[in-house]
């Protein structure tokens, strides 16, 4: 989970769960002692991030243009940009290797501090570490938010649109285009974070969310009071199963259950909520992870 990137948390802190790492494999430190690969320790995506961006190339405009363009690169235009090219990749995995060296220089020291920690302390207070994350606990899928609309009943008829999430609320539908996030199923609550982020965007407890269900193989649908959010995503069976999990263990009658996606609208009343989950919210709020799991 850290070295997927799935703990958000400090450079310094990662450092520092390598050392305990460390610490619980090997006892104190040691020049003998056998030594993991640098991406068995820390998450090879955050120093993949220190490397400098690929220069931006602005689009031709016209044809001439891309017609000249691809004649030069077939020609000693293209030998010299191929050159180019692998000079720089060159540099990067130069970069990177330093990078890597340097941090691993900084685990080994935070190493040597732990002189004398024994292995059931070294693994609980990377544990420890670990915990301090709100989500800890919570199983996280990666996901694409395509569209947020109201609930039809709410808003007839009101079609999908591209959804804009915000520090404060998930209530505006506008935007550019669909958004990589990841979605946390815990034992209280389903949250929303943007990647890398240790605060979720919102998070709702199970007594906010009125149904669930597939649209397609890899379409999600998240009812949540007078929301529904659209989830593109290759595990919706995983997701629809493990709130199924945790809604069966809450043992609460009258809590959302799967649905087989509509052909038609319906004609029923809303779904009521369950109550005694949660406390009552208004709609959208952005709260603190109340439902993040910290077990």
């Amino acid at each position: 989970m850290v070295l997927r990137g799935y703990v958000p948390t400090s450079e310094e802190t990662l450092q520092t769960l390598a050392a305990l790492r460390l610490q619980s494999l090997n006892s104190d430190f040691s020049t003998h002692a056998p030594f993991p690969r640098l991406e068995e320790l820390f998450p090879p995506h955050v120093l993949h991030a220190r490397l400098p961006p690929p220069p931006h190339r602005p689009p031709t405009k016209c044809r001439g243009a891309r017609l000249r363009a691809g004649l030069l690169a077939g020609g000693l235009w293209g030998q010299a940009l191929a050159k180019q090219r692998a000079e720089r990749d060159q540099r990067l995995r130069g970069r990177l290797r330093e990078e890597g060296a340097s941090t691993m220089a900084a685990i080994v020291e935070k190493w040597k501090l732990l002189q004398g920690m024994g292995r059931p302390e070294a693994m609980a207070a990377y544990m420890a570490l670990v915990r301090e994350w709100p989500g800890f606990g919570s199983t996280l899928f990666d996901v694409d938010l395509h569209a947020v609309r109201p609930r039809l009943g709410v808003v007839q008829g009101q079609p999908w649109q591209w959804a804009t999430l915000t520090p404060l609320s998930l209530q505006s539908p506008v935007g550019s285009g669909p958004q990589r996030l990841w979605l946390g199923i815990g034992a209280k609550a389903v949250s929303l974070y943007k990647p890398g982020e240790p605060e979720p965007l919102d998070s709702f407890c199970y007594g906010r969310i009125s149904s669930f269900g597939a649209s397609d193989s890899s379409t999600f649908r998240l009812s949540v009071e007078d929301r529904d959010l659209l989830f593109e995503t290759s595990q919706v069976d995983e997701i629809a199963q493990l709130l199924n999990t945790y809604l069966a263990s809450a043992g609460a009658q009258r809590l959302p259950r799967p649905q087989e996606p509509r052909t038609s609208r319906p004609t029923s009343e809303p779904t009521v909520l369950p109550q005694g989950l949660c406390p009552a919210a208004g709609p959208w709020q952005h709260r603190p992870p109340v439902g993040s799991s910290h077990s």
